[in-house]
């Protein structure tokens, strides 16, 4: 089944900056399809983190010693890398945060302060939980109201009925990107036009995105653009919020500690200017170095190929799986990303997708099985749970080819 690719893309020489591909699973060859949940480390983030520890370990913007400059300076020139990889128009609108999950919170927690009963906050039926609950605890606090845009069999929104959810009311979108779990990519510039007619703020879920295309915050016009930094081949535990200056200059503090502040007294304190009035405490140091590294390694390869070549995963893994009599693809939109969500039968009916996985294992092959945190798009479609392959640019149609030998043995075993 395996054929060559139609690309000068040379995915083998790309695999070997990535150690743990190397590895074998029971055996077996490693076979890592678990991209959208979490993506592996290149040798060059993690030489850069060892570096860090062996030669410059220190706490930032606290010291005037060698060390400590040293590692501020390797953390504000990640905040710069940051900052030229979304084309954001100044560095200063980079927040590093823990993660997609806390960027959200701290825009819904901050900036959702302005918010008043009877106003509305507009999300879609794909996203992910960390894009729901915490909308939902601001409409809790502040009387607000919670809209969703429906979408279609095929995953995608109707943007029709998202026109109709826009109203005066409306004061915050929060879509995704691309949804984590059918691939669907999003016509989010059209999104935020639509939100801007209307005056509301939107903030997109980036997380999926930023691994598989490039992403300019000023082309968009996005409000704020958050994401995480594991799911683009940096380490976990770090993440970034970008939001416009102007929003987060007029912004309250999420968190109060160290380094946010100007002065203090038992009178009165002053804030600190951004980005550093939300980066409260120590930061993630290891993790902000290791980003920026992850993300000068993306600029180093042809990003255009790698979308490209992911495109080609993408068709070759549809046509594979499709070829598998009981097999049915969860979202089919015209317009996506390296994800596939599947639901599996054999001849004595569905085979729960966590046996799916468990024997997929055995073979040394990675899938996400569960909900993946949407569980409302998981009752939109009937299913209590998926499976889900998930490519980046170093999985091979060879790998491919290996899920598939994998699911016609589930479906023996389950004959």
């Amino acid at each position: 089944m395996t054929t060559s690719s139609t690309l000068d893309f040379d995915v083998e020489a790309l695999r070997a900056d990535f150690p743990i591909l190397a590895e074998r699973v029971h055996g077996k060859p490693l076979a890592y399809l678990d991209n959208a949940n979490t993506s592996q480390k290149p040798r060059q983030v993690i030489e850069t983190i060892d570096h860090y520890y062996r030669a410059m370990n220190s706490n930032v913007h606290r010291g005037n010693h060698f060390l400590s400059q040293q590692a501020t300076n390797a953390l504000e020139a990640a905040r710069r890398t940051v900052q030229a990889f979304i084309n954001a128009r100044e560095d200063r609108e980079i927040i590093f945060v823990r993660g997609t999950t806390e960027a959200i919170n701290l825009v819904a927690s901050s900036f959702g302060e302005n918010l008043r009963k009877g106003d509305e906050i507009v999300i879609s039926a794909m996203e992910h939980h960390s894009n729901i609950v915490p909308w939902q605890m601001l409409c809790a606090r502040k009387g607000a109201e919670l809209r969703v845009i429906p979408i279609n069999d095929a995953g995608e929104l109707m943007m029709d009925e998202y026109e109709h959810l826009l109203s005066d009311r409306t004061k915050i979108v929060a879509i995704t990107h691309i949804s984590n779990t059918l691939g669907t990519v999003n016509p989010i510039k059209r999104i935020i036009e639509l939100a801007h007619e209307r005056g509301a703020v939107v903030l997109v879920d980036g997380a999926q995105a930023v691994p598989h295309e490039a992403v300019d915050v000023q082309a968009l016009d996005a409000d704020f653009y958050v994401f995480s930094g594991h799911k683009v081949f940096a380490p976990t535990g770090i993440g970034v919020l970008y939001g416009k200056a102007s929003l987060l200059e007029a912004m309250p503090p999420y968190h109060g500690g160290g380094a946010m502040i100007s002065s203090v007294s038992f009178e009165k304190t002053t804030y600190n200017d951004i980005p550093f009035k939300f980066e409260a405490g120590t930061p993630h140091v290891e993790g902000i170095i290791g980003l920026g590294a992850a993300l000068e390694y993306l600029r180093g390869i042809d990003l255009d190929a790698v979308a490209e070549y992911e495109q080609e995963l993408l068709h070759y893994g549809t046509e594979a799986l499709l070829g598998i009599d009981g097999l049915r693809i969860i979202g089919t939109a015209a317009h996506k990303t390296s994800v596939i969500s599947f639901m599996l039968s054999s001849a004595n009916g569905d085979v729960h997708p966590h046996d799916v996985g468990t024997i997929l294992d055995n073979e040394g092959i990675a899938i996400r099985t569960g909900h993946h945190c949407t569980q409302p798009l998981m009752k939109r479609f009937g299913v209590p749970a998926t499976c889900r392959a998930s490519f980046a640019f170093y999985n091979t149609k060879e790998e491919i080819d290996a899920l598939v030998r994998g699911l016609r043995k589930v479906q023996k075993i389950f004959a």
